[in-house]
């Protein structure tokens, strides 16, 4: 069969290239054709557009860079109309795969949405869209599925896919601790780590006794972060080995989004970090409306990590959090105690990779 998936960030391609080989397991003639990046495009996919042309952050970005977006998304339309697939698979990214869905079900293609978009932080509205244009709505996160029966819509919940690659990863990957080290997680899109990495950089002058190792994102050249990093005189990086520097950790800095949960499935103590343009951010703060940015909080519903947002993250804050972190052993046990309560929500469901992938097979059979 033929499947088509789009995926518009890091994450999704993590994802995305996971479900890619459960899928090529229970269909030996699957042709499978992606937007993503290296990952999927490695599990056997042919990529068509990468996502390091995708990525866009904040409201004012997203409207600069609109002629691109738009450009993308009349290119997209008509590469699935010529692979003609049987199945659309959207993975998370709202803002341009609910375009694309829109589109695909008029031209009555079936579409299966795996990763739900973050309807219940804002944009609640969107609903009726997915409930017209999506055929299957796939969710990752155990309040989902209560969230979208609220609006008469029926999903599946099938567990959290980083559960299952993390708990591998850490299985073949004994932890070797030789250095006192911090990780420094700034995200995968350009615009946030200009903003985000440097005053993360600021804060290892404070405690010269760790050596502050920076994640760089895939799809992103070394210069880039040289550019960055070159005023700081102990600046380290690590290219495409993000679990091994977690293993290795102390603490981390880390940017919202699903590196907190990855973070937190190491068991590594963080502050989560997240600062926009101006414009932007007075923005969405009217707009969203949950009480936690980080998925660690919002998943267990309470303040299990610090989140330092916009003028709190400065470097005076990140010094006393990242201090307390470190020094206050009580404080670090009751972190790992909830990361712990954290993981066994997430593995509710079993493997979500294989049975995300197992209902897109059936589906489409059937």
């Amino acid at each position: 069969m033929k499947y088509y998936i789009i995926a518009g960030e890091a994450s999704g391609d993590l994802h995305g290239s996971n479900l890619i080989k459960e899928l090529k397991l229970l269909d030996i003639e699957a042709n499978i054709q992606c937007w993503g990046g290296d990952k999927m495009e490695a599990a056997g996919a042919r990529l068509v557009k990468h996502y390091s042309d995708l990525a866009f952050m904040g409201f004012a970005e997203v409207i600069k860079n609109l002629p691109a977006i738009l450009k993308n998304i009349r290119f997209c339309k008509k590469d699935i109309h010529y692979f003609k697939p049987d199945v659309l698979v959207l993975v998370d990214y709202p803002g341009f795969n609910m375009r694309i869905a829109k589109w695909a079900h008029l031209q009555k293609i079936k579409v299966v949405w795996y990763i739900s978009p973050q309807l219940w932080a804002w944009k609640e509205s969107r609903i009726k869209a997915i409930k017209r244009d999506v055929d299957k709505m796939l969710v990752i996160l155990p309040f989902e599925k209560e969230f979208y029966a609220k609006h008469n819509f029926n999903v599946t919940y099938v567990g959290h896919p980083l559960a299952g690659v993390i708990a591998n990863f850490k299985a073949g990957h004994p932890a070797i601790k030789k250095e006192k080290i911090i990780a420094l997680l700034p995200g995968s899109r350009r615009q946030e780590i200009l903003i985000k990495l440097p005053i993360m950089m600021q804060v290892a002058a404070y405690f010269p006794q760790y050596k502050f190792v920076t994640a760089m994102a895939p799809g992103l050249p070394s210069s880039f972060y040289n550019d960055i990093l070159k005023n700081f005189v102990h600046a380290n990086t690590m290219a495409n080995n993000t679990y091994s520097l977690l293993m290795a950790a102390e603490a981390a800095l880390v940017t919202s989004g699903t590196a907190t949960l990855e973070t937190a499935l190491f068991k590594v103590p963080q502050i989560i970090c997240y600062k926009g343009g101006k414009i932007s951010y007075e923005i969405a703060k009217r707009l969203i409306k949950i009480k936690f940015i980080g998925l660690v909080n919002l998943i267990m519903g309470k303040a299990v990590v610090k989140e330092l947002i916009q003028d709190e993250l400065n470097v005076n804050n990140l010094v006393s959090e990242l201090t307390a972190i470190l020094d206050d052993t009580h404080y670090q046990q009751q972190i790992k105690n909830d990361y712990n309560t954290l993981e066994s929500l997430l593995t509710t469901g079993g493997n979500a990779s294989y049975n995300a992938a197992i209902i897109i097979y059936n589906f489409v059979q059937g």
